[in-house]
């Protein structure tokens, strides 16, 4: 049986591929000759990460696919109701990436709380001229440890997120619809164990105490946070969307830091992909990356592994 990984795969997930006696390929082929390639090479697992879209036109189109699978979380490229319904599998891998997103929100604190980004751009320019006015201008920084992260969605990655803080020193508030506690259990190098109770409260409450706020959630159709919401803020709080694009109003983000309501805000994921806003991409307080919240090795170790394991479980 053949495997298109049409976003690529990782050796792990190549390798238990070929152990169970799958043919993977690993070619990439163009969204408009996807359906023709599915069919000519008898293709029965399409794999995708963010890239591919697999809507009705392709799941009609081609009779022999038997699993449809999204190395990561979000599925919205996927048309996964209608799959279902035409008897498809549709697979993807939550827990493989949480803690890389988690670790990549972290990086963007640390980094605005002490200016990195500013001062990465500016040292190499000024560094040698300017040393004393640069260490002045960046020696205002904060500790992330004894401040209050709010969470918005409490699922993997948001637990994830707030484990890392929590062994930052950080106290932890979460806001989930569906979720009314969770309990999270941080292990040590040596195998000790701790565990957090973590009851959920109002999103309001959330972001009137938080002092770091960080989103993880699905995309859906209103902002998760819009101007309402940046007016219920801390004046001074950090921000970080590493969740989807669309989910946070740019725009009004934009004026809650020329207010000075916003300090800083650290964006991995944007509206307008793959072409974001000029205004945000040279806006000096905006921390930024294009969408790697889960590309770290390990994660994709994970990724792989984890869906070489559902097909073998799914196909035999």
């Amino acid at each position: 049986m053949k495997v298109l990984a049409n976003d690529g795969i990782s050796k792990s997930g190549i390798d238990a591929l070929e152990e169970a006696g799958y043919e993977v390929i690993t070619t990439t082929v163009a969204q408009e000759q996807l359906i023709k390639y599915i069919n000519e090479n008898d293709i029965a697992v399409l794999l995708v990460r963010s890239a591919t879209t697999v809507r009705k036109d392709l799941i009609d189109a081609c009779p022999g696919l038997k699993i449809i699978g999204r190395g990561g979380v979000g599925m919205d490229n996927i048309d996964v109701a209608y799959a279902r319904e035409k008897g498809l599998h549709v697979i993807n891998t939550p827990a493989a990436s949480s803690h890389s997103v988690a670790e990549l929100v972290f990086g963007h604190f640390y980094g605005l709380a002490r200016f990195l980004h500013h001062s990465n751009r500016e040292m190499p320019l000024e560094g040698d001229s300017n040393f004393k006015g640069l260490k002045k201008a960046y020696a205002k920084g904060i500790e992330l440890k004894g401040k209050t992260l709010g969470v918005l969605g409490f699922g993997r990655i948001g637990q994830a997120t707030a484990k890392v803080a929590l062994g930052a020193g950080m106290k932890v508030v979460a806001f989930d619809p569906f979720l009314d506690k969770a309990r999270l259990e941080l292990e040590f190098f040596d195998g000790q164990k701790v565990a957090f109770d973590i009851e959920t409260i109002s999103k309001e409450a959330v972001l009137k105490q938080a002092d770091f706020i960080t989103l993880h959630v699905p995309a859906q159709k209103e902002y998760v946070i819009d101007e309402a919401e940046f007016k219920l803020m801390k004046d001074g709080v950090i921000l970080a969307n590493a969740a989807r694009g669309g989910v946070v109003n740019e725009v009004a983000l934009v004026k809650a830091i020329e207010s000075g309501k916003v300090a800083g805000a650290a964006l991995d994921v944007f509206e307008k992909e793959p072409r974001p806003e000029i205004q945000l991409l040279m806006n000096a307080s905006l921390s930024l990356t294009p969408h790697t919240g889960a590309a770290t090795n390990e994660a994709q170790d994970r990724i792989g592994t984890e869906l070489a394991s559902q097909i073998v479980n799914l196909l035999g």
